[in-house]
């Protein structure tokens, strides 16, 4: 008689073994496993292309009371490069070694969260149980490009509108010890690009208002910025997720030539990358006017740009910041299901990082970011990203915990998504 555990690992292993690294992702043959997947459990599903070539997988596991909200358990396919000459296995061979360490790209990040979801509801479906609210599980692309043309196209389309999702749970952080981590909001990305202009001039001339001499007088308004915040992190009185973090990232300046830069030149412009992330709380808009007036003034030749700028509120003018307390149904059922399952969940925080969850919560739409992975060291976009088989089916198990809480749950008025919101 086979082992279910081992059956499990097995297909978790065979998802591993796909190789979805970006920047060419293989996204169909990830689709095709999870549909088959989802063909074995009697699930229905779809394909979506928002995007050519990024399938979307959205699978439905009906409640018998269609008119009750229903839950949306996301999960992305795509994982981040490797250096595979860095890793002690194949990141995309899923060995497994002496201790039961499951090696590949995506145990934590986040394959290992899809393929939980999958077996969770096996086990719900053996046992008999049939759930009373709609269960979605959707499989997207592009996470960990910036999900723009994954998730983000699916929690504005009609569809989404058309499935009434109450509650998203999405991914979360590896736990360092047996508790489990949980997060209720994420900081937003500000990719700003600031550029300074200037005459040119000889290298050994010294003048006003050169590009290199009104870039560097920004890194250094810059730069004090980061230190009080970064003071402020070290002294405890904020976490990852409360403070603004200002990184410098690049700097682009000089004259090329074949033999390398020219050094009695001084450059006409000069341009500097820097990664911000805003919280939730934070005041987004005051922080542009500090950029205008303070990082890259007009008045001293500059321009800048955002990349990228994702915005702290939702739709509703609110803080993208999902209720972790008695007010929200969905986290005191999240964490009583995680209780039964065995495990105890910290209250949740603001997250150092963004995912896919940021687009949800800026519809509305209450989510949490969630993965259950205990005594595990954060090895996500690191090398030897590793899950011990004992987490990865201990996971298995809360998740089938958590899913039958809320597939369960046959309130109508509990929530309302917005009133799950701060």
């Amino acid at each position: 008689m086979t082992d279910p555990s081992s059956a499990i690992i097995s297909r978790f292993q065979e998802y591993l073994r796909i190789n979805t690294a970006q920047p060419n992702p293989n996204y169909y043959e990830a689709a095709d496993f999870i549909l088959s997947q989802a063909n074995t459990l009697s699930l229905e599903s779809q394909t979506i292309e928002f995007v050519k070539n990024k399938p979307l997988i959205l699978l439905k596991w009906p409640g018998k009371n269609p008119n009750l909200p229903s839950v949306l358990l996301n999960s992305h396919t795509d994982v981040v490069p490797v250096e595979f000459q860095k890793w002690v296995h194949d990141p995309f061979g899923a060995h497994i070694d002496s201790d039961g360490d499951i090696y590949a790209r995506g145990t934590q990040d986040m394959k290992s969260v899809g393929m939980q979801y999958l077996e969770a509801i096996r086990k719900l479906k053996d046992s008999g149980f049939e759930p009373i609210r709609t269960i979605y599980l959707s499989y997207v692309p592009d996470e960990e490009i910036g999900g723009r043309d994954g998730a983000e196209k699916l929690a504005e389309s009609d569809l989404f509108e058309e499935m009434n999702v109450a509650f998203v749970l999405d991914e979360g952080l590896p736990s360092p010890d047996e508790k489990y981590l949980a997060y209720n909001g994420e900081r937003s990305p500000m990719w700003l690009v600031i550029k300074a202009t200037g005459a040119p001039g000889h290298g050994a001339k010294l003048y006003d208002n050169t590009a290199m001499e009104n870039l560097m007088k920004s890194v250094e308004s810059i730069r004090g910025f980061r230190a009080s915040q970064f003071d402020m992190l070290k002294a405890g009185l904020k976490t990852d997720g409360e403070v603004i973090s200002v990184n410098l990232v690049y700097l682009r300046a000089g004259t090329q030539t074949p033999n390398g830069f020219v050094m009695n030149l001084q450059p006409s412009e000069a341009e500097a990358g820097i990664d911000i992330r805003v919280p939730p709380t934070a005041d987004q808009k005051s922080l542009e006017r500090r950029i205008a007036e303070e990082w890259a003034p007009a008045s001293r030749n500059m321009t800048f740009e955002f990349k990228q700028k994702v915005p702290v509120v939702d739709k509703f003018g609110k803080p993208a910041l999902t209720a972790a307390d008695d007010s929200n149904p969905w986290w005191v059922l999240l964490e009583k299901a995680v209780r039964d399952s065995g495990v105890i969940v910290r209250k949740p925080e603001v997250s150092f990082g963004t995912t896919d969850a940021r687009y949800f919560r800026q519809q509305g739409v209450p989510a949490i970011g969630f993965s259950p992975i205990a005594n595990t060291p954060l090895l996500l976009h690191d090398h030897n990203e590793h899950l011990n088989q004992r987490e990865y089916l201990k996971g298995v198990d809360t998740y089938a915990s958590i899913i039958k809480a809320y597939a369960s749950f046959a309130e109508e008025t509990e929530a309302n998504a917005s009133k799950a919101e701060l």
